[in-house]
């Protein structure tokens, strides 16, 4: 019977990982994304060898080797994984698994490149990176912003990465949403509302006095941007 040299050369990964991480705390997160990456190479070229069956069946005696749930759902996650980084090649240390598993089910490789650079830039968390793809950031950003993200042709203005629409939480349910009523709903949540127009946004004051010509006039809410100030 032929020996199963795909099967092989991924237990050897995981256990080499398993050793790493026993030994070698702080490099956890890079040695499990080198790790899943290898062994995503690995299952791709063994499910074209054996066929798709063969992936099942290495859940199974994974699973049985090393006592953790590797699921035939989690083996496909890290084949994605290998595709995606194929064609996204990043190995920052900021990026997590888990991070990785919340890009994994996008098709659209820009959009992935979009929230990689936010989470290397603003450093973001799983729950929060969750949360500004749950809200459909970059499919709130307009065509001509996308485009110039993707192709870096020119460079980008503050302006360029407010959402539009701009999602605004109305907690306390306000059934008349008129001006003065929407000034209070963002200054009751202003951080909020900074983190959804973009990084480095900060709050001055609502209802800033400036005087123009012989008449002094209202903003009703001044913002500052320490990144393109």
């Amino acid at each position: 019977m032929e020996k199963d040299k795909y099967y092989e050369s991924i237990k050897e990964e995981i256990i080499n990982n398993e050793i790493t991480r026993k030994v070698k705390d702080y490099s956890k997160n890079r040695s499990d994304l080198n790790t899943y990456i290898k062994v995503g190479e690995l299952l791709k070229k063994a499910g074209k060898h054996y066929g798709e069956g063969i992936i099942k069946k290495y859940a199974e005696k994974l699973t049985n080797e090393f006592g953790k749930k590797y699921t035939i759902s989690l083996l496909y996650k890290i084949i994605q994984l290998y595709e995606i980084y194929e064609k996204v090649p990043t190995m920052s240390g900021i990026l997590s698994w888990s991070h990785w598993y919340e890009l994994l089910s996008m098709k659209n490789l820009d959009q992935v490149r979009y929230y990689i650079t936010l989470i290397e830039t603003q450093n973001l968390s799983v729950r929060e990176l969750r949360s500004r793809i749950k809200n459909k950031e970059y499919e709130r950003l307009d065509e001509k912003t996308k485009e110039n993200l993707k192709n870096q042709t020119e460079k980008q203005e503050i302006t360029d990465y407010v959402k539009n629409p701009i999602m605004i939480q109305n907690k306390n349910r306000y059934e008349e949403i008129s001006e003065k009523v929407l000034q209070k709903i963002i200054l009751e949540d202003i951080p909020s509302f900074l983190e959804e127009l973009g990084a480095g946004f900060t709050f001055i004051k609502n209802e800033y006095k400036i005087k123009i010509g012989n008449r002094y006039n209202y903003i009703d809410l001044l913002l500052f941007n320490i990144e393109y100030n």
